[in-house]
């Protein structure tokens, strides 16, 4: 499968998903809020990421967290527009998380590649921007207000999902966004409980009958961290579980803060189903048998 973002594709294969690193240029961020201060150090850590296997880098200019207000889209235009450009320079694929036009539209226009649409769509300006540039769109799952943390009812979960995303999909190609730049995304802990997100993932493989890339965003998420009781920087073995369980169901794109380790997960996986290739003369390097000795 082909993910087409503007000047640049993605080849999707099975069983390898492509990894999304991730850098918040949003101080409230629930997981590494401030961490990265200055434009310098965020593209410090998303060229990290690359280089530790992220094929694409996912740059968030407002967290999603509920106990703050909407940012104005000037605001968050000065937060992301300079790392996008820095980011372009450097050769890196750039999403953006952003649900409002003026946004979108700011940083397509710095070159980025792809939208990642927390929204469900609300504002289908949106689709017309990303058409309008060529550029990817992902298209998620909620029945919530962007920075609302509703739960409201369903009669099944399951089937909210996909017919919402179906409709999604025929309003992102009415308003031209092409196919082949669509990804869909199940849209784990949003407007929904934990419970209900496991439920989801549980069905995951029947998103493949729409035919498009299945994004898998369960880095550090509420769901794994309310299964094993873990605030967010101490959830990665939960989140290695969600991300081999989501692979093994057709997601081909992950959205991960620890793409080091993931990638490591994804390789060893990948050698023992048998997906990708290890020589007969694969030996350790010696250096890598045993840790350094400490001496005081």
């Amino acid at each position: 499968m082909l993910l087409h973002l503007r000047d640049r594709t993605l080849e999707l294969t099975p069983g390898r998903p492509a990894l999304m690193g991730i850098v918040n240029a949003s101080p409230e961020s629930f997981s590494d809020g401030g961490l990265y201060s200055s434009v310098e150090t965020q593209v410090r850590a998303a060229l990290e990421q690359v280089a530790a296997g992220a094929a694409l880098v996912d740059v968030g200019g407002e967290s999603g967290v509920t106990n703050a207000a909407p940012l104005m889209p000037d605001e968050e235009i000065g937060r992301v527009v300079p790392l996008v450009r820095a980011l372009v320079d450097e050769g890196v694929i750039v999403s953006v998380d952003t649900w409002k036009p003026a946004v979108a539209s700011a940083v397509l226009e710095a070159g980025a590649h792809l939208i990642n649409d927390v929204s469900g769509l609300r504002d289908v300006g949106l689709a017309s921007v990303c058409a309008a540039h060529g550029a990817g769109l992902v298209l998620m799952h909620t029945r919530a207000e962007p920075k609302h943390k509703d739960f409201p009812p369903y009669d099944d979960v399951v089937a909210d999902v996909r017919s919402f995303l179906w409709e999604r999909v025929e309003v992102a190609l009415s308003n031209g966004v092409k196919r082949e730049s669509l990804v869909i995304d199940p849209g784990p802990d949003f407007a929904k409980t934990p419970a209900q997100t496991v439920t989801v993932l549980r069905h995951l493989e029947g998103l493949r009958e729409f035919g498009l890339p299945i994004l898998a965003a369960v880095s550090r998420k509420d769901f794994v961290g309310a299964l094993t009781e873990r605030r967010p920087k101490n959830r990665l073995a939960g989140t290695l579980a969600a991300v081999g369980y989501g692979v093994a169901h057709g997601a081909s794109l992950l959205r991960v803060h620890d793409v080091a380790e993931v990638a490591d997960y994804l390789t060893v996986r990948a050698a023992l189903e048998g997906d990708a290739p290890v020589p007969e003369d694969l030996m350790l390097d010696v250096s890598l048998r045993r840790e350094p000795t400490v001496t005081s």
